[in-house]
């Protein structure tokens, strides 16, 4: 999905536009999706692309919506430059921006942590 700037700006809101194309984080304790029980697929806010199932999310207490596998072709990952060498998670339709990947959550099935900015996403109910 090929955008131009300016175009990204008129269909985000400012935060939206920050986190999924400037690569911002939202303050964490904040994203309306955090709390979010319901069962449905998270979806990117920019481009619609189905990107987690909600029986993948689970409360890591760190602020951010989080989940343990993402939807098979959904995301994909770059190695971020720099000093903490983290690998962020990028929309695999519109390369937006949507949060990091940790291996640290030896109690979920695939040990992964997807902490994902709320704001990046949207929800659909099942």
């Amino acid at each position: 999905m090929k955008k131009t700037d300016t175009e990204w700006k008129t269909c985000l809101s400012e935060e939206e536009y920050s986190v999924l194309r400037k690569k911002a984080t939202e303050k964490p304790f904040t994203g309306k999706l955090l709390k979010n029980k319901e069962k449905g697929n998270y979806i990117c806010a920019g481009c619609r692309n189905v990107l987690f199932d909600s029986k993948t999310k689970f409360d890591s207490g760190t602020g951010w919506p989080s989940f343990y596998d993402a939807k098979k072709g959904s995301v994909k990952f770059e190695k971020e430059k720099g000093i903490f060498g983290r690998t962020e998670v990028l929309c695999s339709k519109c390369n937006g921006h949507l949060g990091h990947v940790f291996d640290d959550a030896p109690e979920m099935p695939t040990r992964k942590r997807y902490c994902i900015n709320s704001v990046a996403l949207g929800f659909k109910k099942k």
